[in-house]
């Protein structure tokens, strides 16, 4: 009969903290682009969900509608924000691959994770 091996268990759990860790540190490094109004805003974003950049079509910048400049700004935020967010969960997914024996512990909420 196998016995449970704490000690074995422990260094798995530190060496995927380990990669979390790192996997955390590259996120800074995934940038993802997203437009708004035909590409009149474009926002991009990294893995880590932080806004690294807005260009303005100039186009788009009219002091008489001012309104619409800032729902496009919030609507290109936003879908920047959800790609940074999709991104960042397949990066944390690649340290769940082969770790943990189909993508997780039975019963245990992944989502604290990143998952």
């Amino acid at each position: 009969m196998n016995q449970f091996n704490m000690a074995d268990m422990f260094g798995k759990i530190q060496d995927m903290q380990a990669k979390m860790q790192e996997v955390q540190d590259q996120l800074g490094d995934v940038i993802v682009e997203a437009d708004a109004g035909g590409g009149m805003v474009k926002v991009k974003a990294n893995g880590r969900r932080e806004i690294v950049s807005i260009e303005l079509d100039k186009d788009v910048i009219d002091p008489e509608d001012k309104e619409m400049l800032e729902d496009l700004v919030v609507a290109g935020v936003n879908k920047a924000l959800e790609k940074a967010e999709t991104a960042s969960k397949e990066k944390m997914q690649e340290v769940y691959k082969g770790m943990l024996p189909g993508g997780g512990l039975p019963g245990m909420d992944m989502s604290k994770f990143g998952l």
